[in-house]
């Protein structure tokens, strides 16, 4: 499914859904699934079952915490929030190690792996071999475009170590991809 328009008006299906109103929330789900379901997949590795069952939980959670929404921002930018939020527990759930590094036979050997830029599912496959905590920093970061203060914040980690972390899981890519830094 495609992402939300950009300013797509929600709010009268918002009260709705708040209100109890389940079709309200069925097209709120349409509308913003697509979204949600593109972080939580590419902070839970590129797991695709996985990411299902992120998406489901944060659309539960939603439904959950919706009377509680105060329209301060955007319903999607509270609900992309939320979902990201629920990966990042699942990450912290599944005791993911800030430090751990990655064995060197746990990359892929660069010979067996050729990279092209224009494949992306291998870089899909290179990002999710990357320890938890690096890969959630990678993701909100280079692809969702977050700013290591709110990483830091989210990740419960000083800018500094998300800067790092950053750092850390380039350099891991380059390997896994078989390129010198």
């Amino acid at each position: 499914m495609s992402p939300a328009p950009p300013g797509a008006n929600d709010t009268d299906d918002v009260h709705a859904a708040a209100a109890g109103d389940r079709h309200a929330f069925q097209r709120l789900y349409r509308l913003h699934v697509g979204r949600v379901h593109g972080a939580v997949y590419r902070l839970a590795g590129y797991d695709h079952a996985r990411a299902e069952d992120l998406t489901q939980d944060a659309f539960i959670r939603a439904w959950q915490k919706l009377p509680g929404f105060r329209h301060e921002s955007a319903f999607g930018t509270w609900l992309y929030r939320l979902a990201v939020n629920v990966a990042l527990m699942d990450i912290r759930a599944r005791g993911a190690d800030p430090v751990s590094m990655l064995d060197d036979e746990q990359l892929p050997d660069p010979g067996e792996t050729p990279f092209c830029a224009a494949e992306r599912e291998e870089l899909e496959r290179a990002i999710s071999r990357l320890p938890p905590r690096a890969r959630a920093v990678l993701v909100l970061h280079d692809i969702e475009g977050w700013r290591h203060e709110d990483i830091g914040s989210e990740l419960d980690m000083a800018v500094g170590t998300s800067k790092a972390q950053l750092h850390r899981a380039r350099g891991l890519l380059r390997k896994a991809l078989g390129e010198s830094s």
